[in-house]
């Protein structure tokens, strides 16, 4: 686009942006209690939430980049960037986030039907819907491709027994997407199937896992004889594999992002400065300043995959290298939280003791440190096994 087309769309926006997004939005959080997950059961924290929510639905700018007949504003690269740009200007929050944001719709987009985009998307865009994801099983962590859930054909449907965990907020979601095992005599990557689960079909239960925190979003899922609809089948069968691998990419992107915030849109100096310690002790100073460094970097670093991705490139096995960068980044910047808070910070009630904690699964969740170290070391440098 033109220089001064891009300046009139920003000028829109930002005008746009100032008349409609209430002042309790501006805030800039996003840890849980403010995030605005959607789906059938949701209930808005505040009137600001639901009305800032609608407004952004209108205008498509829950999903910004998705194309308008899917419920997004059909933004390009340019334009995209420009919009974040002017949310952070004002410090407002996200409208809405979810599994289905993040997750399923790139995966729609890329490898749906046109069919499965008009029924499934829309919802996603307008917070309607709420997704988990069913991907680790107890015996399918790290090796994914293991995955042992059934999925067998009964000519008219699809019958799936088995078991899923780690599913987070599969006790409050609407629907999953899963990997399912069609084929359990070919190799373990050639037999998966990608498929699509409302979470109140007749089989399917879940059980939350409890954690130290003594709260969690994590569940097991079971399937006890669920019937699943030939056609959310997404991508060919026995193929899911593919859509696995291309969610994950997305996945490790999303999870990347952690690193560059401290959840409340804070930076981290400001609560540093807050805390016991302040920002008085130099060593604690100058790590606050590094792990503010590299923050920027990986933003800047997600930012060049997003502009590779917009030329067809894609991020690919480098999004391993996100995905390790952002979240041992996010550890070292709550690690310095805690050291900064002395023993205050052990109080569980202001949330950086469990904040702390949290970031230890952020280090597992789509792929161990220790799996994205390998997939850098062979994928990406090229070295031996």
């Amino acid at each position: 686009m033109e220089a001064t087309d891009l300046q009139a769309f920003r000028a829109d926006l930002r005008a746009w942006l100032e008349e409609n997004c209430p002042q309790e939005m501006r805030d800039g959080r996003n840890d849980e209690a403010s995030i605005c997950w959607g789906g059938k059961n949701w209930n808005f924290a505040s009137e600001a939430q639901r009305i800032w929510l609608e407004r952004c639905v209108t205008k498509g700018y829950t999903v910004p980049t998705w194309p308008v007949e899917y419920g997004g504003a059909g933004l390009n690269r340019e334009q995209e960037k420009i919009f974040h740009e002017e949310m952070r200007r004002l410090n407002a929050r996200y409208p809405l986030q979810s599994f289905g944001i993040w997750m399923l719709g790139p995966a729609l987009l890329h490898f749906g039907t046109h069919e499965q985009k008009l029924h499934y998307l829309p919802p996603i865009a307008r917070g309607e819907i709420r997704w988990c994801q069913g991907y680790s099983e107890p015996g399918a962590g790290s090796d994914l491709a293991s995955l042992q859930t059934r999925c067998e054909d009964k000519g008219d449907h699809w019958l799936v027994n088995g078991q899923k965990i780690w599913t987070s907020y599969a006790d409050k979601a609407d629907w999953i997407f899963a990997l399912v095992r069609t084929d359990r005599e070919a190799p373990k990557h050639k037999g998966i199937s990608f498929v699509l689960i409302d979470m109140q079909s007749e089989g399917v239960s879940t059980r939350p896992i409890r954690l130290i925190s003594g709260v969690s979003p994590f569940c097991e899922t079971f399937f006890d004889n669920v019937k699943v609809p030939k056609d959310q089948v997404v991508g060919e069968v026995n193929r899911g594999w593919d859509v696995a691998k291309y969610l994950l990419t997305h996945e490790r992107e999303m999870i990347s992002a952690a690193g560059g915030t401290m959840g409340s849109g804070r930076a981290l100096g400001a609560v540093l400065a807050e805390s016991e310690t302040g920002l008085t002790d130099p060593i604690l100073r100058a790590d606050a300043m590094r792990a503010e460094i590299d923050g920027l970097a990986i933003g800047l670093t997600l930012e060049r995959y997003k502009d590779q991705a917009e030329a067809g490139q894609g991020a690919g096995d480098a999004s391993a290298m996100l995905k390790y960068m952002g979240t041992e980044l996010n550890k070292r910047k709550l690690e310095l939280v805690m050291a900064a808070g002395g023993s205050d910070a052990l109080a569980w009630e202001d949330g950086r003791a469990p904040n702390w904690l949290r970031t230890k699964a952020n280090s597992i969740e789509g792929g161990t440190s220790e799996v994205m170290l390998s997939i850098i070391a062979k994928r990406v440098l090229g070295l031996p096994g």
